[in-house]
């Protein structure tokens, strides 16, 4: 199982903070995908991150990972 954390407008859109399921063997590309369906979120311009670490959207999800999508943060 994976745990999957949504930031900023994200979290609202979605209504959760992470949810749970299982998205090892999954690129970041196709959970973007799935998650979009799913929850009706916008997830082609954010930051992706696996284990705290920032990943390609070609990346492959490991059981047990962490992924985490953050969107564009601009600030002046």
């Amino acid at each position: 199982m994976n745990k999957i954390m949504f930031f900023a407008h994200l979290r609202d859109r979605v209504g959760e903070e992470s949810v749970t399921m299982d998205a090892s063997g999954k690129t970041i590309a196709e959970l973007k995908q799935l998650l979009s369906e799913e929850y009706t979120v916008k997830l082609d311009t954010v930051m992706a991150a696996v284990n705290e670490e920032f990943a390609s959207d070609d990346e492959v999800i490991q059981d047990g990972d962490t992924v985490a999508f953050i969107p564009p943060v601009s600030g002046g």
